[in-house]
């Protein structure tokens, strides 16, 4: 039986954490996987939501039969590094992480058990294959934009998935271990930047359709976080020639001392 943890980043949720709180109270059972871990990362909150999650431990713990942790840090570092933080700490033989608002329900994890059974390193969900259940749209300008994302992501990065950003994806231990070790993107390219060392570190990417439903309380600010996300693409494309390099220094030098 596959363990899995539960990576779940927060930024001032006091008003959503309810919601999140409420839909994992329910319990997690699910054929063939046991929940050991539920990792809260509290990215810088200046609201209530580390004491709303720290008063709800306890609570959650008993029908989720597992622990449920909380990472907290005062600095806003962005939702990038939260996400790798809860990553890292997770030990489990598979790693799911989902947004807060529960976009998609925790239900939908389910049609991921298939590609669970045969070892599939890397999972995710998709809004965008023409066969998800999209309940509630985007407004129509911001479902454009994000298509036009997708597109330019996907010609910089060569990775070719239909949708980057929905919230709702599963790692196993070994390939979040070396993606997210590698990972450098703090704030709204990490999504793209995760895929893109699938890729390249030769992880198969399995792409499944989920239900999803838009919150109107998204954090997403388009004006200053769309710019700093195309920027991010070219900069996932530096990194990983910084990480190409650093090996090829690395394999020289252990030439070196081996010769010595």
């Amino acid at each position: 039986m596959n363990t899995l943890s539960i990576v779940i980043p927060v930024y001032n949720e006091e008003k959503r954490i309810s919601k999140t709180i409420k839909a994992l109270s329910k319990g997690f059972s699910f054929y063939g996987v046991k929940l050991d871990e539920v990792i809260f990362v509290n990215d810088g909150s200046t609201d209530k939501t580390r004491v709303l999650i720290k008063n709800a431990q306890s609570k959650l713990s008993k029908p989720l039969k597992a622990k449920i942790s909380l990472i907290s840090y005062r600095i806003n570092r962005g939702k990038g590094y939260a996400v790798r933080k809860g990553m890292l700490a997770s030990k489990s033989d598979y790693t799911l992480f989902f947004d807060a608002d529960i976009s998609t329900p925790i239900s939908e994890f389910k049609k991921f058990l298939p590609f669970i059974r045969k070892n599939l390193p890397v999972i995710i969900g998709t809004r965008k294959n023409g066969e998800s259940t999209v309940k509630i749209h985007q407004p129509k300008y911001r479902e454009y934009l994000g298509r036009g994302f997708t597109l330019l992501a996907n010609i910089i990065l060569n990775t070719w998935v239909t949708d980057f950003t929905c919230g709702f994806k599963v790692f196993s231990c070994e390939a979040k271990g070396k993606i997210f070790s590698q990972s450098r993107i703090n704030r709204w390219g990490y999504d793209a930047e995760a895929l893109f060392l699938a890729r390249k570190f030769g992880f198969p990417i399995q792409e499944k359709a989920v239900s999803w439903s838009n919150d109107n309380e998204t954090k997403v600010d388009l004006l200053k976080d769309l710019p700093r996300s195309l920027v991010e693409l070219f900069q996932i494309r530096v990194n990983w020639l910084r990480i190409i390099l650093s090996e090829r220094v690395e394999f020289l030098v252990q030439l070196a001392s081996a010769r010595a």
